[in-house]
């Protein structure tokens, strides 16, 4: 008796693994199915050079500061901005355009790109490129979506806008406040030419861990762009890991 209990339980927890095995492929399947075109998460280059960014949602305390780090390491960076940060701190977008720092497009209220229409994209999309221009004379060229959420049709919908998608190679996770050491560590650890380094403008420990980060980054030889200096102009390729290639005559 006790051994048919014994085999009656096995065969379902068997079955419930196999249930959550055919759920978790489905699962995927579908995902991947959404998901063909792919932002730029990092650029095929041989050229020794990196690019930093910060993404600007809430909060403003420390953007002065970062830069001034910048300036002092004479290196270039790219601020990702919202809609209601840019009607907030319109000075501050003033100032990061004025210094020579490139300024992308977050979206307008930071939602998940990959449930709206099209419409709803462009209208995200639209508001904040007519926000920075009206500041700064300059439209944004790199959109990065609110928590990296994307699907096929952000990315092509971005691309008739005449916009690159662009993602992350290198998360600094500084959002978690772990504290300036392992911001540094984690950074600097796997870093290699071509990849695209995440940071936000108001974490607490960025402004002290930046400075490390910077002189590290030069002291290996790397030069330090915007997106717009390390990613390849049209016409270009992304294959499936978001590699970013020029394409082939």
């Amino acid at each position: 008796m006790k051994k048919r209990t014994y085999a009656l339980v096995a065969c379902a927890i068997a079955c419930m693994l196999l249930v959550q095995v055919y759920w978790q492929y489905r699962s995927t399947a579908v995902f991947s199915a959404k998901s063909t075109v792919k932002p730029i998460y990092h650029v095929d280059t041989k050229e020794k050079k990196v690019a930093i960014s910060f993404d600007a949602a809430w909060g403003a305390d420390q953007t002065e500061t970062l830069l001034n780090i910048l300036d002092s390491y004479h290196v270039r960076a790219t601020f990702f901005l919202v809609g209601f940060w840019v009607k907030n701190y319109p000075e501050l977008v003033k100032e990061i355009h004025a210094r020579g720092y490139e300024i992308g497009n977050h979206s307008q209220n930071h939602p998940q790109m990959s449930k709206l229409t099209r419409e709803a994209m462009l209208s995200e999309i639209r508001a904040v490129n007519e926000a920075v221009t009206a500041l700064t004379g300059i439209c944004p060229r790199v959109f990065r979506p609110p928590y990296g959420d994307y699907n096929d049709l952000l990315v092509e919908t971005l691309r008739e806008e005449g916009m690159h998608a662009i993602q992350w190679s290198i998360d600094s996770l500084d959002w978690k406040e772990y504290g300036a050491k392992p911001l540094i560590e984690r950074v600097l650890k796997k870093v290699e030419p071509g990849d695209i380094i995440l940071f936000h403008n108001n974490a607490k420990y960025t402004p002290e861990a930046l400075p490390t980060i910077l002189e590290t980054l030069q002291q290996r030889g790397f030069d330090i762009v915007s997106i717009s200096e390390l990613i390849y102009p049209e016409p270009y390729t992304v294959d499936v890991q978001g590699i970013q290639h020029p394409e082939k005559p």
